[in-house]
């Protein structure tokens, strides 16, 4: 509990947010799963599944991929719990190890990784039939555009629009400095806008 102090007067704290209780309660999860203690993981795996699904589909649209990098990842959250520092939310700490797993498992493979928004993209509403046919198309000029852009620039660029992961967390999931995200959006921005000059878009 922190105690404010302003001008000379006692401020009592204010009430915890979803988002800090959340984190505290994924903090207390790893820890146990640290302890070994079985139940905690379970707990954890049912937490981090859809995120971790949703995730790994952003890179790859290949279901035994998402499959074996979700289960991969667990694996090593099991094994390696012990190894959460605490900086940074657990949730990023996941997420990271998911997001090495998955490049690992698709440059050993000779696959690329492919963005995931497929089939929510070919959504078209009966109602507005050649508004929503317009946006389908532009949607898959944007993926195919996006799949042209290497590994790391589609990872940003996901997290960021996608996932709406701030550049921070960004750096604390794929391993590197704030500024070099910085720098990677910059240049994937610029990338993807000469890729849809050149599609028409």
């Amino acid at each position: 509990m922190m105690i404010v102090v302003k001008n000379g007067r006692v401020t009592p704290p204010g009430p915890e947010t979803p988002a800090t209780s959340q984190a505290a309660d994924e903090i207390e999860l790893i820890r146990r799963i640290a302890a070994g203690d079985r139940a905690a993981f379970e707990s954890a795996y049912r937490l981090y599944f859809p995120r971790l699904t949703r995730f790994v589909a952003r890179l790859t649209r290949q279901a035994d991929v998402i499959e074996e990098v979700v289960n991969d990842t667990m694996v090593v959250v099991w094994q390696q719990a012990n190894r959460f520092r605490g900086d940074s939310r657990p949730s990023s700490w996941v997420l990271g190890i998911a997001y090495r797993t998955t490049l690992k498992r698709l440059r050993n493979q000779g696959r690329r990784p492919e963005e995931g928004l497929t089939a929510a993209l070919h959504l078209v509403d009966p109602r507005e039939p050649e508004a929503s046919l317009a946006r389908r198309q532009a949607g898959e000029r944007v993926r195919r555009a996006i799949e042209r852009l290497s590994p790391e620039h589609r990872a940003v660029i996901q997290l960021t629009f996608f996932g709406d992961y701030a550049y921070r967390e960004i750096a604390e999931i794929v391993g590197c400095p704030v500024n070099t995200i910085k720098t990677r959006m910059f240049h994937a921005r610029k990338r993807l806008e000469r890729l849809l000059r050149t599609m028409g878009d």
